[in-house]
């Protein structure tokens, strides 16, 4: 999981605005999709892969923040 270290938080935010809600109009895609999966309706593979493709920089920043926090916990008990 060092590689995760490794990738600023800039890089992560970034890629969440643009990669994680593009297209922006009528709405983010990574929106559609989890309305699509609410109602069931994502069943198709092309928009499973999509979900999973626009969803990644969010599930990275999520995991960025537990290992940050991970990280900074082992530093506090030195």
């Amino acid at each position: 999981m060092k590689w995760i270290d490794e990738i600023p938080w800039l890089f992560i935010i970034v890629a969440m605005l643009f990669f994680g809600l593009a297209p922006f109009t009528p709405e983010p895609h990574v929106w559609e999709k989890l309305k699509m999966l609410a109602n069931g309706t994502l069943v198709r593979p092309i928009d499973i892969f999509d979900l999973f493709l626009h969803a990644a920089p969010f599930v990275l920043a999520i995991v960025k923040y537990w290992r940050d926090r991970q990280l900074a916990g082992q530093g506090n008990r030195s």
